[in-house]
């Protein structure tokens, strides 16, 4: 095994800077980082901290790395199922979990992230719900150093695995059934997306797309950024000419619903994710129950399978229609 001398010497700077790089020291430059770092590549340079993982034979210690929304109040139950889940299967396969949020790693440059990873000793990372503007993160899949799940972003290669659910064909189930409930027949449809510059948006959108050109629908499309109070806003402005609305988030819905009470008009409206909060609004809705515990196992079960040896690969897992309504959530 490599020793940090080694390094130093490979990159043609002190042992000091080596420590300092490895430990994230604020005043070292790019290119002395990109040196360093891929000295260490080269070599296959471990720091200690995570020799003496090794050499005490535990199975790995994998990041989980999620969104902490601070925008609001409410409790973000998807990110406590998916932890809750990630952790009993952790735990399950001996695993040392390390959280982090994006909000720690804002403003870092791809080495500053690769270097903070490897000082947590981090083995395989599950990252929840990447976008396409997180370039960073983009940059950390396409150099494959560590095994990385994605949860809900299709980017496979042989070191990255994806896991989420059909978004297209769920999207369009819902929105189907939710209009076949009624024998009126709908002409004009409201879609109230999630952010645009999400993975999951783009999917859902090509469900609503074949939907609405299968039955023949004029629809608009506008962005709810997953917000109660923007669905609302938009519903304010746009319910009245329309014959349904379709959110891609349960959030979303309850604020369009609020809209429509506000209004005085009734406008069928379903959600997507099957979130526990649905049950209180007072009236039952359409929505895709997705497991997101279940999700989350998966997604430990594929990254202890990559760091075996494993191959990328993308897993679709399955979901349920559901109406949710209060008497499906007390115990």
């Amino acid at each position: 095994m490599a020793s940090i001398k080694e390094v130093a010497a490979r990159a043609g700077v002190a042992i000091s800077t080596v420590s300092k790089v490895l430990n994230h020291y604020p005043n070292i430059s790019e290119e002395t980082r990109r040196k360093v770092n891929a000295a260490i590549d080269e070599l296959g340079f471990v720091p200690n901290a995570v020799a003496a993982a090794l050499s005490s034979k535990q199975a790995g210690r994998i990041a989980l790395l999620i969104h902490l929304n601070t925008s609001t109040q409410a409790i973000d139950e998807i990110s406590m199922q998916y932890l809750a889940g990630a952790l009993a299967c952790a735990r399950e396969h001996a695993l040392d979990v390390v959280t982090v949020f994006f909000s720690m790693l804002e403003g870092m440059s791809v080495e500053e992230v690769i270097g903070y990873f490897r000082s947590q000793s981090i083995n395989g990372i599950i990252v929840y719900g990447i976008s396409k503007e997180e370039q960073v993160l983009q940059e950390l899949v396409r150099r494959q150093i560590f095994q990385i799940v994605l949860v809900d972003a299709p980017l496979v290669n042989d070191s990255t695995s994806c896991v989420w659910i059909d978004q297209a064909g769920a999207q369009y189930a819902v929105a189907e059934k939710t209009m076949l409930m009624d024998t009126v027949p709908y002409k004009k449809v409201l879609y109230i997306a999630g952010k645009s510059n999400g993975y999951v948006t783009e999917e859902r959108i090509r469900g609503m797309e074949r939907f609405a050109g299968d039955y023949r629908l004029k629809m608009i499309v506008r962005n709810g950024e997953f917000s109660e109070k923007t669905a609302r806003e938009l519903t304010l402005k746009y319910a009245e000419d329309q014959d349904m609305i379709v959110c891609a988030s349960d959030l979303m819905a309850i604020g369009a619903m609020r809209a429509l009470t506000d209004m005085d008009i009734f406008r069928p409206v379903c959600g997507f994710d099957g979130l526990t909060l649905m049950g209180y609004v007072g009236q039952q809705m359409n929505t895709v129950r997705q497991d997101f515990s279940r999700i989350s196992r998966e997604a430990v079960e594929e990254l202890e399978t990559l760091m075996n040896g494993g191959s990328g690969r993308e897993l679709v897992l399955d979901y349920t229609l559901v109406r949710l309504k209060y008497q499906d959530i007390i115990r």
